[in-house]
């Protein structure tokens, strides 16, 4: 935010003249308001107080829900009233999901009586469904009208529509025919049939469809809305892109936060309590570190051929450090595939041959540069023994075999856990990387013992 802004408020708020501010307020674009109640937290509730409901709407709209909750407690309670009776449908539903029972009820006493039965209907579908974030905002027309007739009902429903972008063709039951775009309606003789303008390639959304799915369908469509349908096909609502951007930003930012290794965030890093959030990471954090202390037993149970070898210990950190980043990066590239639709799990079979492939090629060449690293220590110093190249050997050939387990561990961990119904995601490259850990000194010491039984063992 420019500074010059904000010194410009500060010294408006130092007047405390309502009406100077009102005006400066009023003069500003949405994004710039939303910054400034960011910048003055305290004084949000008064910026909304003053706005137009129009733009106080918008503003409000924009803000995130720690805020939004934040400020609504602070109105009065004739904006309350008016901020929950103007927010758009979908708006509303998003922001009455995220508050408690009581709150939600002591709020629905402000709407009208139709919009008290649209919020109740609405907030009926499951909470990540189609249903939850569609607006019945919309303009639909008939198949037997023509032009002149779709424009002056254009001209007269228009205005409370979510968007004129597309128009919606129903029959007489409700059924969704078709979705004609407002510019081939404008470009044609007024008297042209709706019907003459129809394509039948409609693409439309199922009420109970995750949201995740509406992510995928608009990006391959290129689309600004999309209809919602129930079984029946009869027409419902639709979704506008500007929700499926903000649903989209939130489904990435908790993948992000679940493939570090903790519960996704709720609220912003800074809003939301120490106490929080250390609950929401000492879970994981338990779960990682009693799956490491596997690694202890696991190096117990060769406790005799490390004792016989102690130059196998030196290679430890190299060995699950190599398995445990192959397995992380490829647990990300597959779960941002699947996020983007990419891969589903009936492609696991195509996905575990790539990965049996490009596993081996990445153990070998880590294998290669490992032996290597070896064979130039040994020039300068006898560190490793006469024996250097079986332990050249016995590193080379254990990075190969850990490498590939990682990157096949990684890659099949998200499908398995989408097959069983969870979020990939929590296959997230900490629980990879401790798996492998584990299993890695197991490969690891395995192989030692058979290439170096009789030797140094």
């Amino acid at each position: 935010m420019e500074k010059e802004m904000v010194e410009e408020l500060e010294l408006l708020l130092e007047e405390n003249d309502d009406r100077k501010l009102t005006q400066y307020l009023n003069d500003q674009n949405i994004s710039d308001v939303e910054e400034l109640i960011d910048e003055f937290p305290e004084h949000g509730p008064r910026f909304v107080e003053l706005l137009s409901i129009n733009r106080a709407v918008n503003v409000f709209r924009i803000l995130d829900f720690p805020t939004q909750e934040r400020i609504l407690k602070k109105l009065s309670g004739h904006r309350i009233s008016e901020l929950i009776n103007e927010l758009p449908p979908d708006d509303r539903t998003s922001f009455f999901s995220e508050l408690h029972g009581d709150a939600v009820k002591t709020l629905i006493l402000h709407l009208s009586p139709d919009d008290r039965k649209e919020a109740l209907a609405l907030l009926g579908y499951e909470e990540d469904s189609i249903g939850r974030l569609m607006t019945p905002d919309y303009v639909a027309v008939k198949r037997t009208w023509d032009v002149e007739r779709v424009l002056s009902h254009i001209r007269r429903y228009g205005k409370n529509s979510e968007t004129i972008d597309v128009i919606y063709v129903i029959d007489e039951q409700g059924v969704l025919l078709d979705d004609i775009r407002i510019r081939e309606i404008l470009l044609v003789k007024p008297e042209t049939k709706v019907s003459d303008l129809m394509d039948s390639r409609l693409i439309a959304l199922n009420v109970k469809d995750p949201q995740e799915e509406a992510i995928n369908i608009f990006r391959m469509n290129n689309r600004v809305a999309l209809p919602v349908t129930d079984d029946e096909g009869i027409l419902l609502g639709i979704v506008t892109v500007d929700d499926i951007l903000w649903i989209a930003n939130e489904e990435y930012t908790e993948d992000i936060q679940k493939i570090g290794g903790t519960e996704a965030l709720d609220e912003p890093y800074l809003d939301i309590s120490l106490i929080r959030l250390v609950k929401k990471r000492v879970g994981w954090l338990i779960i990682l570190f009693l799956g490491e202390m596997l690694t202890a037993t696991a190096m117990g149970y060769f406790e005799d051929q490390i004792a016989k070898a102690v130059v196998l210990a030196l290679f430890v950190p190299l060995i699950i450090s190599s398995g445990g980043n192959s397995g992380s990066q490829a647990s990300t590239l597959i779960i941002q595939a699947m996020a983007l639709g990419e891969v589903t799990v009936a492609d696991w079979w195509r996905v575990m041959r790539r990965e049996l492939v490009s596993g081996l090629l990445l153990g070998l060449t880590l294998g290669i540069i490992g032996f290597f690293r070896i064979f130039a220590w040994t020039m300068f110093s006898n560190i490793y023994g006469p024996h250097w190249v079986l332990v050249g050997l016995t590193v080379g050939t254990a990075l190969v075999g850990i490498v590939l387990w990682g990157s096949l561990a990684g890659s099949m961990l998200p499908l398995l856990l989408k097959r069983l119904g969870l979020d990939p995601a929590t296959s997230s490259a900490p629980f990879v990387a401790t798996l492998v850990d584990v299993t890695g000194l197991i490969i690891y010491f395995s192989i030692a013992v058979l290439i170096l039984k009789g030797t140094m063992l």
